[in-house]
C-alpha cells in the first residue's frame, strides 16, 4: 500500500452536484451561476492579470531602462583561462584568435575581450580585440606581450 493507492472512506466520498437539471435539483434555473452577467455566460474565461476594466499594472507602471542598438558585444576570456589552457595542452604559448576558436574559447565571427582575473605564469604572446588594463598588466608582468586587432 503506497500513497497513490489511498481512497476516503465511503461516508466521506461525495457525489458531484449535477447543476441544470430542473427546480427540483436546488440547483436548476441559473445552475449556481448567480443572475445575469458575464461569469453566468457559457465560454467565459477571465484572465489572471484581469482587473475589471481598471487599468492593468503593466500600464500603469513606468517604463524604465535603455538598450544600446550600436554596443559590442565582446566574448570575455579571463587570464586564467589562458592559464588553465596551456597547462592542459590545448593552447601554445603563441595565441592567435583561430587557436581560441579551435580550443573553444571562442566563435567564430565573435570579438574577443581579454580580462584580468586569476594569475598567468606562463609567457605568451596572445592577439585579442580588446583587453582590460589588469589583463594587459599581467600579461606583460609575465614577459608576455599583447597585440590588439
Amino acid at each position: 500500500m503506497d500513497l497513490s493507492n489511498l481512497k476516503a472512506p465511503i461516508p466521506n466520498q461525495k457525489n458531484t452536484k449535477r447543476v441544470g437539471r430542473g427546480q427540483g435539483s436546488g440547483r436548476g434555473e441559473q445552475s449556481g451561476r448567480g443572475h445575469n452577467g458575464q461569469k453566468s455566460r457559457s465560454g467565459h474565461k477571465q484572465r489572471a492579470w484581469f482587473e475589471g476594466g481598471q487599468m492593468p499594472l503593466q500600464r500603469r507602471l513606468p517604463k524604465f531602462g535603455f538598450t544600446n542598438i550600436n554596443r559590442t558585444e565582446f566574448r570575455v576570456i579571463n587570464v586564467h583561462t589562458i592559464s588553465e589552457f596551456i597547462e592542459a595542452g590545448k593552447l601554445n604559448k603563441t595565441i592567435t584568435l583561430e587557436e581560441l576558436i579551435n580550443s573553444g574559447l571562442a566563435s567564430e565571427g565573435e570579438k574577443v575581450k581579454l580580462l584580468g582575473r586569476g594569475e598567468l605564469e606562463h609567457k605568451i604572446e596572445i592577439e585579442v580585440h580588446a583587453a582590460s588594463k589588469s589583463a594587459s598588466e599581467k600579461v606583460e608582468a609575465a614577459g608576455g606581450s599583447l597585440t590588439l586587432v
